[in-house]
């Protein structure tokens, strides 16, 4: 799947892009409107609706771009630095006799990832630097589709209903969030309780079967798109199920996004490796009133490789922890281009910025943030209350681009730590998994100079009395997630000063995931230390 050549990308005299290219089954025109100043180093793509528009009749490019703009569609995705995506079949008969497959054809053709531009997603190997196919840049876990006459006959027909496909991390479901039909030519008959929909200048016999087949029915008579895209877009179906996004100002939240310039490190074998200073961005979250008149606790969380920010403030809960505890949540875009001595920098220009207690400085990552986690505790142990890696890690001693970390790595400082990993993970995250994760538990160990020796082996886990870990804590607790239907269970490892500064656990059933009932024990576990 994918685009193997990018397609011809024109600029308009507004600052708005757009291109076409043809695939197999399906055209698209894509129309990128003039986003977010911040949209070359912040990935505004997981939270941006992604707008489809299923043509009734085939338009030219400047016909597509007209009705964006008449729409109001160019204006809301313009809000999230996004784009609108006209599709049209490539069969003769138009929508009558198009295969049915055309949406999962263009969600399998469609990515949101670290690499982007001009609304496309542009694939890389993190570890050897080569480019490889293109797509249409979409969240595929947003899909908006907008249809009139006999397009919208088609969405009805074969999109009202669970749909399977290629999602996220392969083969899943993929069904849309939600649809905008217009002046229908069919009755509907709807599957999908939990699709919302939008009727426009539809009959009433239409409107009451939409309506005895979806909870959430918006009629209008006159079309007002830019409300109907609204209305689609408070949504996102993750992994099936239709979650309604929280609005911060109701739930008394500040979100910020903004990016601070730092020198690039020598060890910086990221994008801007060549650049003597490059921008971070990042996006806090915290109470209203949070910080007048004290001083509050920073975490930094980082997101897992060609994640975003927004999926590890938003998918994992951290976002909802900070709002239960009072911290400042501080999620890094992009850390895969900057290092652990750039961490630094970005913490100095956080204090400018908000005020922070320096004693309570944590982090947390999931994934390749796991790993960057376990960076700063290799190299700035001093700097942080306590880490909270989750779910990775490389061999002791290698940064987050697996390369020798640039200095000397703590031997001495103990450090809180609170590591967890799925049981059923595909990657290797445990210490049964792989020989790297048996060497991070003990590397740790050495460093907090746990009391309970760590002497397992790798090779000899058929015998070992714990069969993830090796050995048992010396306090053990089960907390269940009822979510997940899931059990964290936590080993608590006393250190030689009388302090349990030392926690790993695993969580039953799960994947390659980081989950909010695991960010919410951290938390419980780090907040009770200071640096």
């Amino acid at each position: 799947m994918g685009m193997v050549q990018k397609p011809e990308v024109k600029e308009l005299k507004n600052g708005a892009k757009c291109w076409e290219h043809a695939f197999d089954t399906f055209k698209v025109k894509v129309y990128v409107p003039k986003g977010h100043p911040l949209q070359d180093v912040f990935n505004f793509g997981f939270a941006a609706p992604y707008y489809l528009v299923f043509e009734e009749t085939e338009k030219t490019m400047e016909q597509a771009i007209a009705y964006a703009e008449e729409k109001g569609l160019a204006r809301m995705a313009a809000r999230y630095s996004s784009s609108v995506v006209f599709v049209s079949p490539v069969c003769a008969g138009g929508w009558d006799g198009a295969p049915d497959s055309i949406f999962a054809d263009v969600v399998a053709n469609s990515r949101i990832a670290q690499y982007h531009k001009d609304g496309m997603v542009l694939s890389r190997d993190r570890f050897t630097g080569a480019w490889g196919e293109c797509f249409i840049r979409g969240a595929i876990f947003r899909t908006c589709l907008f249809g009139t006459g006999k397009a919208a006959d088609y969405l009805a027909r074969h999109l009202m209903k669970t749909v399977q496909g290629q999602y996220l991390w392969g083969p899943g479901e993929i069904t849309p969030v939600g649809m905008v039909l217009e002046k229908m030519n069919t009755m509907p008959k709807p599957e999908r309780p939990d699709m919302p929909i939008v009727s426009i200048g539809n009959s009433e016999e239409v409107n009451a079967a939409l309506k005895a087949g979806c909870r959430d029915v918006l009629v209008q008579e006159k079309a007002d798109y830019e409300k109907a895209a609204g209305f689609l877009g408070r949504y996102k179906r993750w992994c099936g199920q239709l979650e309604e996004e929280p609005c911060m100002e109701k739930e008394g939240m500040v979100e910020e996004v903004d990016a601070v310039s730092v020198p690039v490190s020598s060890d910086n074998l990221g994008d801007d490796k060549e650049k003597s200073v490059h921008d971070i961005a990042y996006l806090a979250y915290y109470q209203k009133g949070l910080m007048e008149g004290k001083k509050v606790p920073l975490m930094l969380a980082f997101h897992g490789g060609g994640d975003s920010c927004y999926y590890i403030a938003h998918v994992s809960g951290w976002w909802r922890v900070a709002k239960r505890h009072g911290f400042l949540l501080v999620a890094v875009e992009n850390h895969l281009n900057s290092t652990a001595t750039e961490m630094m920098a970005f913490i100095e220009d956080m204090k400018k910025k908000y005020p922070i207690d320096e004693k309570r400085i944590y982090a947390s990552g999931f994934s390749m943030g796991g790993c960057k986690s376990w960076d700063l505790y290799q190299e700035y142990p001093d700097v942080f209350a306590g880490l909270a890696p989750m779910s990775a890690t490389f061999e002791v001693g290698l940064n987050v681009y697996g390369k020798p970390a640039p200095k000397a790595i703590n031997e001495t400082v103990p450090v809180p730590v609170f590591y967890a990993g799925g049981e059923i993970t595909p990657l290797p995250e445990l210490p049964f998994q792989a020989e790297k994760c048996r060497e991070r538990m003990e590397y740790v160990f050495r460093v907090n100079k746990v009391k309970t020796p760590y002497n397992v082996r790798f090779e000899e886990k058929e015998n070992w009395e714990n069969k993830i870990f090796g050995i048992h804590g010396d306090k053990t607790v089960v907390y269940h997630d009822d979510s997940r239907n899931a059990d964290l269970t936590v080993h608590y490892f006393e250190s030689e000063d009388g302090v349990w500064r030392t926690a790993f656990g695993s969580i039953s059933g799960q994947g390659h995931e980081c989950r909010e009932h695991t960010c919410e024990t951290a938390w419980q576990f780090l907040k009770q230390f200071t640096r």
